[in-house]
């Protein structure tokens, strides 16, 4: 009886601890080390690599990441890559796989899963956004086709190192990307934040700092340049991802594509042809710059009216609706307020000449059908208009965009 209870006690010991015999922190830095190598894997490799192609890796480090994201996830390369091209592609639509602004915030929370899985089943999207990933041996022999059995021997890698605690950390690992991929970066990411840039979705960046999610947070950096290795575009954002392929690209085993356009601010000068290139590739920037001129102008008026008792007034009521909609995208502004914004308009003249201008400017990279040599000339009118304005905002927005250039190749 006594080898027995011995037995039985050394079996309860192991299912307990495990032959790890791991203490609790020792627990938590194998969960927050596995976690954090599979958000690496996913935003260096899936995203940055196979998705947008913005970065070359070595095929050694490729494939640790396509064994790592087998083992810890189950997902497939191909599935992945084509749902989130489709993302990109029809951003914000009834055919977003995965978009807060048609589906809901609570259902990328609560079932963004299940939205991934049923776009995954769509052979329409696998074939017509899937192209360029591996196809050899490895990936339909075993990351496609025993895809369940890389999450099946991590659960029991887990149980045998840790004991009763592997199956609580193995359900960790498991919802670790669908809670902070889907549901914070796909979610949140395109319905909270703060935006660099005027992008014609509804992408946002979540926290300047990147590295809870590898650099995922700067969502609104990203959609706005999704070819670009780099997600980080101001001083004060850090995308630990960057980090990451640079460490690689030193060893010799990456290399990026492209990085974010940057203006570089000269003399002021005539707009030419350098300064339209530079206004055009970084389009996006000159639309924020426009709306938090907006804003700061309706702000303003409605200290103004505040220090004049008249918080309560019409105008403070139309101004507060102004600042919150009009330095948006036409699109992005619900069509009931039209009626409302346009008699903000009429009774603002500042305002009215504000968007007109703006609208003006957009003209530059809309019309496709217009020499370079006629939208240089546009520019320079449009420059003219703009320092003539009587608008010192305006004027001084105009100097900047004379005064801007791209960096040189060299």
């Amino acid at each position: 009886m006594n080898a027995w209870t011995a037995a039985f006690d050394a079996f309860a010991t192991w299912a307990g601890q495990g032959l790890a015999d791991a203490s609790f922190w020792t627990i938590l830095a194998y969960v927050l080390v596995t976690t954090h190598i599979t958000i690496v894997s996913v935003t260096l490799y899936l995203h940055r690599s196979q998705a947008h192609r913005s970065v070359d890796m070595h095929p050694a480090v490729a494939h640790f990441f396509r064994f790592w994201l087998w083992l810890n996830t189950g997902m497939v390369t191909k599935e992945w890559v084509a749902i989130h091209r489709k993302h990109h592609a029809k951003c914000e639509t009834e055919e977003d796989p995965h978009s807060p602004q048609t589906r809901g915030l609570k259902a990328l929370l609560l079932t963004g899963v299940e939205l991934y899985r049923t776009e995954a089943k769509n052979a329409e999207t696998i074939s017509k956004y899937g192209h360029g990933t591996p196809d050899d041996w490895m990936e339909r022999q075993v990351y496609t086709r025993l895809g369940i059995h890389g999450v099946a021997a991590l659960l029991v890698f887990n149980v045998l190192m840790f004991g009763g605690w592997g199956a609580t950390i193995w359900a960790i690992q498991m919802l670790w990307i669908p809670l902070w991929a889907t549901g914070v970066i796909n979610g949140i990411g395109h319905y909270w934040g703060y935006r660099n840039f005027e992008a014609p979705d509804a992408s946002t960046n979540v926290s300047p700092i990147g590295f809870i999610v590898g650099g995922e947070e700067l969502h609104n950096n990203h959609h706005t340049f999704p070819t670009s290795a780099k997600f980080s575009v101001k001083k004060y954002e850090f995308d630990i991802g960057w980090g990451y392929i640079r460490l690689l690209q030193f060893f010799g085993l990456a290399q990026p594509r492209k990085r974010p356009p940057q203006l570089v601010e000269g003399a002021i000068q005539p707009a030419d042809r350098q300064t339209l290139e530079a206004v055009i590739a970084n389009r996006y920037e000159v639309m924020a710059r426009f709306g938090r001129e907006m804003k700061a102008a309706c702000r303003q008026e409605l200290d103004r009216l505040k220090a004049e008792g008249a918080r309560h007034s019409a105008r403070w009521s139309e101004l507060k609706l102004a600042k919150r909609w009009l330095p948006r995208d036409a699109d992005r502004i619900p069509a009931e307020l039209g009626a409302k914004l346009a008699a903000v308009r009429a009774a603002n003249p500042v305002l009215d000449q504000w968007l007109t201008m703006r609208e003006e400017l957009r003209q530059l990279w809309t019309r496709t059908n217009v020499s370079a040599e006629q939208l240089v000339k546009d520019l320079q009118a449009w420059c003219a208009r703009a320092e003539a304005s009587g608008i010192e905002e305006l004027k001084a927005l105009s100097m900047r965009l004379r005064a801007s250039r791209l960096p040189s190749a060299a």
